[in-house]
């Protein structure tokens, strides 16, 4: 995929999809939520401000108050990458949140998901 097109690509158009995906293994939107706060910093508040502006996934995680610093702790393959080799920070952050989202889906523990 090509770089602009993953920046361009808005949050609020992949959220209801990562809430799907984690709906089909009986997970809920609570949890997908308490995923992306523990990434982003974000709470319910400044997330659906993001939602309304529509940001793009470049801006989401630009103006994220605080990137968890356990995301060293992210390791593993999404999409054919290892996520911890991505250069592009941007790319890496949407791809620690893809593998988040399917480590939910895949039904582990939202302790282990959090890296505690």
């Amino acid at each position: 995929m090509k770089k602009e097109r993953i920046y361009a690509l808005l949050f609020s158009s992949v959220y209801p999809l990562y809430i799907k995906k984690a709906a089909a293994k009986g997970r809920t939107k609570e949890e997908v939520d308490t995923i992306i706060f523990w990434l982003t910093g974000y709470d319910n508040q400044s997330l659906q401000q993001q939602i309304d502006k529509k940001s793009d996934f470049e801006t989401f995680f630009a103006e994220a108050p605080r990137i968890n610093p356990g995301v060293s702790k992210i390791t593993g393959v999404i999409c054919g990458y290892r996520v911890e080799e991505i250069e592009d920070k941007v790319i890496q952050k949407i791809r620690y949140l893809d593998k988040l989202i399917d480590e939910l889906a895949k039904g582990k523990a939202m302790e282990k998901i959090l890296r505690k």
